[in-house]
């Protein structure tokens, strides 16, 4: 694994280029598999409690990983007004599933993991985020993301894209304008599609982030891009993709969003309008990708 290398006195260490390298020190190893597909781990951390790693890739730790589970999925059920069926591509540590059981009007959520191996992984060691698990309105599809979506059609009020890095088979047909056409199909015809869209520092990041925000915007009536900040992605910022038939994040967001007496510890509605004010760089980056 060319991005992961652990040292004595156990450093997990991911590289975001050439020149920085981001270190976590761990106190033991929980496990190690090889699955079908990919790499799967998890460590000890003094700092950040237990933390996954998925091809030498950092995917969340149990310290913050509530930010990125909290952002991905109340920014869109905060703007619907009537989310009923609900569709979770990836996502196999269970967090985002935690996050849309908390919604009492949801009727079903089903979610695509093609690697079953993450989910067993995150059921034993990282309980705390793989409970979403648990809600009985929970469908577990062990299949192919892209080829389940493709199969869908009118069927969705929301479909969240909790995805890795496009790289490897796993994830890199989770990125491309078929997908996202596929996606656009299967929801209804007020439906919204959240996706992680990658960080707009590293130059590898910055990629992934302009081809997804150019290839939805080219699908989607409505395709803006918001932010969160998560201490271990790299560089501390993170995107996500809204895009919506439908309704606009800010304008249309719901007025009656604390009724539903969620307790979180990062989204709040006054975030909510703040997360999709970006950096003059960053927006200067999207732009490029919408001529």
């Amino acid at each position: 694994m060319e991005n992961c290398r652990i040292s004595t006195g156990l450093w997990f260490s991911e590289k975001y280029s050439e020149d920085a390298v981001f270190s976590i020190r761990a106190v033991r190893q929980h496990c190690a598999v090889q699955s079908k597909y990919q790499s799967i781990e998890v460590y000890e951390s003094p700092e950040f409690g237990r933390f996954l790693i998925i091809d030498g890739i950092m995917m969340l730790t149990e310290r913050d990983e509530f930010i990125y589970h909290e952002m991905i999925t109340h920014v869109p059920m905060a703007v619907h007004p009537n989310v009923k069926n609900v569709l979770v591509i990836g996502g196999g540590d269970g967090g985002t599933l935690r996050e849309l059981s908390r919604y009492k009007g949801i009727e079903s959520i089903d979610i695509v993991e093609i690697d079953e191996e993450v989910i067993k992984v995150c059921k034993e060691f990282i309980p705390k985020t793989a409970c979403g698990f648990n809600d009985p309105r929970v469908n577990v599809y062990i299949e192919d993301g892209i080829k389940f979506v493709a199969g869908c059609k009118d069927k969705y009020d929301l479909i969240i894209v909790d995805s890795t890095d496009p790289i490897g088979p796993p994830g890199e047909g989770l990125f491309t304008l078929e997908f996202y056409k596929n996606c656009h199909d299967a929801l209804r015809a007020d439906g919204i599609m959240v996706n992680q869209h990658g960080g707009p520092f590293y130059e590898v990041d910055i990629g992934q982030m302009k081809r997804s925000h150019e290839r939805i915007y080219k699908v989607f009536p409505i395709s803006l891009v918001y932010q969160a900040n998560i201490p271990t992605y790299a560089s501390g910022i993170w995107m996500f993709g809204f895009a919506s038939k439908k309704y606009h994040p800010i304008r249309d967001m719901r007025k009656d969003w604390e009724g539903f007496e969620i307790k979180t510890d990062y989204y709040n509605p006054s975030l909510h309008i703040g997360a999709f004010c970006l950096p003059t760089y960053v927006e200067r980056m999207l732009k490029e990708c919408e001529s």
